[in-house]
């Protein structure tokens, strides 16, 4: 038997999830999962339960579609993950059922437009890069071992009298970034 499951989320303890728990306790769910947590994070614990519990034939249904998605991209991987296992979704706010045709075709259209986006993202982010060749510059981090740093990074070791970790301090980098510059196996400092 298809059970209807709701999904609710609120950001912080003190929100009150309540009114997301009326709209789908109205829309027939048999069980409420809620997360009290940021909807950036990457688990969360109520949902990856609930992804878990429903079965083919099961419709998962949120108040609004960013209770559900970290971003839209997230959201048409998960729906479209569901699709794949027989299981509905639905967003009582926007009216979306992806169990229907016109649902489904909503989605598919969502989908297009972000993947139109992405490479959009990426065309722009490769433009952007070989601009910057083009002018001299290689991308990356600029280093943060100027060549005053780097001879006195060289001083201080070859003294003996410090460790790669005090001159690491000293100058305000890491300890790779000593190791780095100075071409030194690590000695154990």
């Amino acid at each position: 038997m298809a059970h209807l499951y709701g999904y609710a989320r609120v950001s912080t303890l003190e929100q009150d999830p309540a009114l997301q728990h009326d709209a789908l306790t109205a829309a027939g769910c048999a069980r409420i999962f809620t997360d009290h947590a940021s909807g950036k994070l990457d688990h969360r614990p109520q949902l990856d339960d609930l992804l878990e519990r429903v079965l083919p034939g099961d419709t998962i249904v949120v108040w609004r579609l960013d209770r559900l998605g970290r971003n839209l991209h997230h959201l048409i991987t998960t729906v479209t993950e569901l699709g794949q296992r027989d299981i509905g979704f639905r967003s009582l706010t926007e009216g979306l059922d992806a169990t229907t045709p016109a649902g489904r075709l909503l989605f598919g259209i969502m989908a297009s437009l972000a993947q139109f986006e992405r490479d959009l993202i990426r065309e722009r982010t490769l433009a952007g890069l070989e601009a910057a060749r083009a002018r001299g510059r290689n991308g990356g981090r600029r280093t943060v071992m100027t060549p005053d740093k780097i001879t006195v990074a060289r001083q201080m070791y070859d003294t003996g009298n410090h460790t790669v970790q005090q001159i690491a301090d000293t100058l305000g980098v890491g300890r790779a970034t000593i190791y780095r510059h100075l071409s030194n196996e690590p000695s154990g400092a």
